[in-house]
């Protein structure tokens, strides 16, 4: 499996989601894009399920406090 990772917690929070989808449509069919965020990205996996309908899978590899991680595999161009 193809991991991309991704650690937007240096990012200024105005360009973190444009600079994940860009990243996340850049990622081939199959692979993830393991994101990595000082909280928890919940309001980005809204905007997936909005933009992204059955193109993509959303997996907590760690919740928190400090560190969040999450996969989410691409599954549609």
């Amino acid at each position: 499996m193809e991991i991309e990772s991704l650690d937007v917690r240096p990012i200024a929070p105005v360009h973190k989601h444009q600079t994940i989808f860009a990243r996340w449509q850049a990622i081939k069919v199959g692979a993830v894009l393991e994101l990595i965020n000082d909280h928890d990205p919940l309001p980005l996996y809204y905007q997936f399920e909005a933009e992204q309908i059955g193109k993509f899978e959303w997996e907590y590899l760690e919740r928190g406090p400090e560190v969040w991680r999450v996969h989410i595999r691409r599954l549609a161009p």
